[in-house]
């Protein structure tokens, strides 16, 4: 998937438990003199979704813009993108493993930008180890049960969870063209018009990727669904929600009832026309309340 980085990022790597994760990093020009050593700059970390064809792509508008002060470092998840997609049946034990690990291997305390499910996940481990983390700044952070609407108990999930059928499912709602297209156009973009072809590609790149079903299988069946609003009053790490107003997975509201059940820890921005992924769709205006955000 280095194909669909943006130029002078390349690809590194980090061991963790689970597998070998891939991740994006500046290491050529613009950004870095080749066979300088590398300056001493400040981590920031951007943590992808977890739908069909997820990757370290979806912040690729946005983290170019951090690049001269900061540390980039956006992975794809293990079971996404070009890192190790090992076959089993992921759990939330899995995600925390694999973000702890990552996060260790960098040098905690570390600034994390993350969106949706990843979101989510991410409020629950600051919850647990609060050290590892400097701020949160988050997009449409979810856990798909959230105020008890949980998307496991639905019919799309269960038919998700029929052996044989699920695979199905899989091939012709996420690894081919017409289905990646028809998704962000349809309910992840507020304005159709603003998907790319590049944006397309990327993301049935990763969705064809040998064993990704597996990762992207428990997303669908509900196996990671979690009501958030059960933590949310425990969470101490600075945090700033970032929310599309017109996204289709969790309204703004929904954001503002979250924000609202921890004020001291949980300040909310909204992006007119806007949908789930913002940082794709108006990459220009959540990178300035990111920058906002870095600085409070």
């Amino acid at each position: 998937m280095l194909q669909f980085q943006p130029p002078g990022f390349g690809q590194r790597v980090v061991s963790t438990s689970l597998g070998v994760m891939v991740y994006y990093t500046p290491v050529d020009a613009p950004w870095r003199v080749p066979l300088q050593p590398e300056p001493e700059l400040p981590p920031l970390v951007f943590l992808h979704s977890l739908g069909g064809g997820s990757s370290a792509y979806e912040w690729s508008k946005v983290y170019p813009a951090f690049a001269a002060e900061y540390r980039v470092i956006a992975p794809d998840l293990i079971g996404w993108g070009q890192s190790t997609h090992p076959v089993r049946d992921y759990s939330v034990t899995d995600y925390f493993t694999m973000l702890t690990e990552l996060i260790e291997h960098i040098g905690p305390p570390v600034p994390v930008i993350a969106s949706s499910l990843t979101a989510g996940l991410t409020i629950r481990l600051a919850i647990q180890r609060p050290e590892l983390f400097q701020r949160l700044l988050l997009v449409s952070p979810a856990g798909y049960a959230d105020f008890e609407a949980d998307y496991g108990r639905n019919l799309a999930a269960r038919i998700a969870g029929i052996p044989g059928v699920d695979r199905v499912i899989y091939t012709l709602g996420a690894a081919n063209e017409f289905a990646v297209r028809n998704f962000l156009e349809q309910f992840l973009f507020a304005n159709r018009a603003r998907v790319t072809a590049e944006m397309v590609s990327a993301y049935l790149a990763s969705a064809q990727q040998v064993n990704a079903e597996y990762a992207a299988l428990a997303s669908l069946r509900g196996d990671l669904c979690f009501d958030l609003s059960a933590y949310m009053s425990r969470l101490t790490v600075p945090t700033g929600f970032i929310w599309g107003e017109c996204s289709r997975f969790g309204s703004p509201s929904v954001g503002r009832r979250l924000a609202a059940l921890n004020p001291k820890a949980v300040r909310l921005w909204t992006i007119p026309e806007a949908g789930v992924l913002p940082h794709l769709e108006v990459p220009a205006v959540v990178i300035g309340l990111l920058q906002e955000g870095l600085q409070v």
